[in-house]
């Protein structure tokens, strides 16, 4: 295999690799033949074809290489003239091994004669080897195998910046480097930042998230995440990256576990004076901190072929559900196994009744179906009866309203009990078209393992219009001090306001408002298109916690317009709400309005939204978004003619169907927000601080998202636990990162961020963001709309693909599970050094 590694384009060049192939061969069987050893190995063949194992046991590498008396090899061998940061690297390096903790420090020798990689007894001193190199080839074919030799023994390298440039037609240089340069870019020093999303391995741990440095940022052939572990990447937004540019992520630090050995490169040093910067030395102290063995890193954390998600359960047999129903939302029990719930779409053959004479307009059957991971079966615990099953059609026809969802009670275990947020279908007033949602909690048969509806305690219920379709919300979490949330829609109409701020007060059906979220969403004295936080008591009842948005029992413009229940106000359709395991902070998502453009005349264009949220606020819907954009207010008696902006700071809500408090709280900017156009859209401002909504003039704060077809669905925030036994749980790398995604899978976000917990709950934007798309399949075959995702106590993650069709089920509806198999952090424990220091 390594004789066969490089690949010349040219003939000149394939003719001279021919020549070294023929040279390390020869060096090679000498070596295996006893030419220049002697011992155990002088029997083996001259003509055995040399590997990097054989080559390492001739040379006689200690496995591995190096020993307490920590050594590094910094080589600066130049195919041409030197680069100029060669000197200053070789003292920083140096500076680097003589200072910090006791148990961190090591020598260096500084060398260009690369024929110490041949030398077996001086090569095998070193714990690591440092490349300062630049363009061009500086090994020979017999001293790159020495190197290839001395990685297979367990040995460390580190490349810095223009080391990717070196050894340029080498496949195996190529792969433990990570990546090649691409032309383009990466030739002047410009002042960028750093983003920095590992913040556990030792050469990033102690960064800024956010580090703004000047340095020459290259640009790559191709991108390598996925492929290594990416430590760091840099921001394009803040500089000119070049006409090869990477676009959103532009790795600019990587490890690997590689050749049997640890691998580290950086990208950044490519000036004299970054090499002086105190953070950047710290960067490289912690890289050779794992490439020497002195600590240990994971870096499998990212490397897609780490994962395998598969899908657990099967199509649905024809007519029934006896896998799954419409897949409307998922949470784990203590024991593994995993509760998902069925909205209530009928199997896509199946009548659906439009027609509000009859009685039976709209029932469904929400159904509980569970996945036992210990036995792989499937089993339907329970249904119950909805109003939800009209099909699909137009705001007038469809609804999204049934079985919303599902939470567990903190002692399942003890007690059984589950909580559903549903529409019964007995509630329906077909008259005035409204119905009750309700939060119910029912025991779970501990013999038979079903459902037991006589066991329903109705804990809160409320008042929903079913004229018209959509937004009923759905999602549920608990807190550590037992406080349930309850994530309602403003069950308001998406039309009548040409997509923008869904204010239009003009079309009601039997008196009640169907197009006018003021009424819902804007209105403190009603339950929907809200975040409620109530504490359920052991009788089924609930009492109010301390700390949420009002208490009920407010003065204010008369007295008795506010719901002591509300925590979070002016939300849209949240159908996922997480609460962080550690911090108790509640993260949520919310599906935006329609228009597919801003409007100089309306408002910004559908915004998407995830924020994370500390404390009792009003989010803004539907009078602001994203990060405090205003809409336009309308009004009686013309709702077509445009009134003054609204304003975020001291919002009031003047709509007539208002029966709440007119002056309403400021509201909170949020932390993600993402349009049809791109990710975190913005806007010159006026002497006011209304945006100008001028399409050409929008810039996006975070161009890894953009939407499209757009739905937002938020996800858990990941805990890593140290002592939970299993062989399949997510590395400790994503600890405290937060998964944001959407239903669908094209250009839609499905992304790991790490937010500033210093500004979390503030609208600080996300100082970093990784994809998810390779470890969560996406495309054909994959997880194609994902509708909710939640991870198992063994540290797994569940995620729930809707199908392919809405308001019903079909064969694409499923619940798969996604698993870790990176293995421990390396070096292994047993090869460190200094263990006793």
């Amino acid at each position: 295999m390594s004789s066969e590694r490089r690949n010349r384009p040219a003939a000149g060049r394939a003719g001279a690799h021919l020549g070294r192939r023929v040279r390390v061969r020869t060096w090679a069987a000498a070596l295996l033949s006893g030419v220049l050893v002697t011992g155990a190995m002088a029997a083996t063949p001259a003509s055995a074809q040399p590997t990097a194992e054989s080559v390492a046991e001739a040379l006689r590498l200690p496995s591995p290489p190096g020993g307490d008396n920590v050594r590094v090899l910094v080589f600066h061998g130049s195919a041409g003239q030197e680069p100029p940061t060669v000197n200053a690297g070789i003292a920083a390096i140096e500076s680097i091994g003589r200072s910090g903790p006791a148990m961190e420090r090591f020598s260096i020798e500084a060398t260009d004669d690369a024929s110490v990689f041949t030398d077996g007894s001086r090569l095998g001193e070193f714990n690591a080897v440092v490349f300062l190199t630049g363009a061009g080839d500086v090994l020979d074919a017999e001293q790159e195998l020495g190197l290839e030799a001395y990685l297979t023994a367990g040995g460390g390298f580190l490349g810095v910046h223009d080391a990717a440039r070196t050894e340029p037609y080498s496949d195996w240089y190529t792969g433990l480097i990570g990546a090649r340069p691409a032309e383009g870019g990466g030739t002047a020093a410009q002042r960028a930042t750093v983003e920095v999303g590992d913040r556990q391995h030792p050469a990033t741990a102690s960064l800024p998230l956010e580090w703004n440095r000047l340095d020459v940022w290259p640009n790559w052939q191709e991108n390598p995440s996925g492929s290594v572990h990416t430590v760091a990447r840099v921001r394009e937004l803040d500089y000119e990256p070049g006409e090869s540019a990477n676009g959103p992520d532009h790795p600019i630090a990587w490890c690997q576990d590689y050749s049997g050995g640890r691998s580290f490169y950086t990208g950044m040093g490519g000036t004299v004076a970054s090499w002086a910067e105190a953070d950047f030395r710290d960067h490289l102290r912690g890289a050779l901190m794992w490439t020497t063995r002195i600590s240990r890193a994971d870096c499998q954390a990212t490397v897609t072929d780490n994962y395998v998600a598969e899908r657990v359960t099967e199509p649905n047999q024809p007519g029934e559900h006896d896998q799954i129903g419409e897949p409307h939302g998922l949470v784990t029990a203590p024991d593994g196994r995993v509760f998902y719930i069925g909205r209530g779409g009928a199997e896509s053959s199946a009548p659906v009744v439009t027609d509000w004479d009859d009685p039976e307009i709209g029932k469904g059957e929400g159904e509980i179906h569970v996945y036992d991971p210990a036995t792989d079966e499937v089993s339907l615990v329970g249904s119950l009866t909805i109003f939800g099953n009209k099909g699909g059609g137009d705001e007038l026809t469809k609804t999204e309203e049934g079985l919303l969802g599902i939470e567990l009670d903190p002692r399942f275990s003890s007690n059984g009990w589950v909580y559903l947020h549903w529409t019964p279908h007995s509630e329906l007033d077909r008259q005035t078209r409204t119905a009750e949602r309700r939060v119910s909690r029912f025991t779970v048969n501990r013999n038979s393992g079903r459902l037991d509806l006589s066991s329903e305690k109705v804990v809160l219920s409320w008042p929903v219009q079913v004229h018209s379709c959509c937004h009923a919300g759905g999602g549920m979490a608990w807190d550590s001090d037992g406080n349930l949330y309850i994530a309602t829609g403003d069950t308001n109409s998406s039309g009548f306001s040409g997509g923008y701020s869904g204010n239009n007060p003009e079309p009601t059906f039997q008196g009640v408002s169907f197009a006018d979220a003021r009424r819902t969403s804007g209105n403190t004295n009603n339950l929907n298109g809200k975040i409620l936080r109530i504490h359920p008591e052991q009788d089924g009842t609930y009492t109010l916690p301390e700390g949420n948005l009002f208490t009920g029992e407010e003065t204010a413009e008369g007295g008795g317009k506010t719901r002591g229940e509300i925590y979070a106000m002016g939300v849209r359709n949240p159908s996922r709400i997480s609460v962080d395991p550690e911090t108790d902070v509640l993260h949520a998502g919310w599906v935006g309005p329609d228009a597919s453009e801003p409007s100089t005349t309306w408002g910004p264009a559908k915004y998407e939204t995830f924020t994370a949220i500390t404390g009792p606020g009003n989010f803004g819907w539907p009078f602001c978004m994203g990060n405090n954009q205003p809409y336009r207010d309308r009004n009686l008696p013309n709702p077509d003619q445009p009134l003054g902006w609204y304003d975020c700071d001291a919002p009031k809500n003047e709509s007539p169907h208002n029966d709440g408090l007119v002056k309403l709280p400021p509201v909170t900017p949020s932390s993600i927000w993402y349009s049809p156009q791109g990710g975190g859209p913005d806007f010159p401002r006026d002497a006011n601080g209304v945006p100008s909504y001028v399409m050409e003039e929008q810039t996006f704060l975070m161009p890894w998202m953009r939407g499209g077809g757009q739905a937002a669905m938020n996800g858990p925030v990941y805990r890593f636990d140290e002592n939970r036994n299993s062989d399949v749980k997510w590395p400790s790398y994503w600890d405290g990162k937060w998964f944001v995604g959407d239903l669908y899978d094209g250009t839609q976000p499905r992304h790991a961020v790490v937010m500033d917990p210093d500004t979390l709950g503030q609208g600080a934007i996300p100082t970093h963001a990784e994809s998810l798309k390779q470890i969560i399949p996406v495309g054909q075959g994959g997880i194609r709309n994902l509708m909710d995702w939640k991870f198992a106590p063994d540290g797994s993650l569940y995620v729930l693909d809707y199908g392919r069709g809405f308001f019903t089920s079909d064969s694409e509806s499923a619940l798969w599970r996604v698993t870790y198999t990176g293995g421990e952090a390396t070096p292994a424990a047993a090869d460190l050094v200094r263990k006793g220091d």
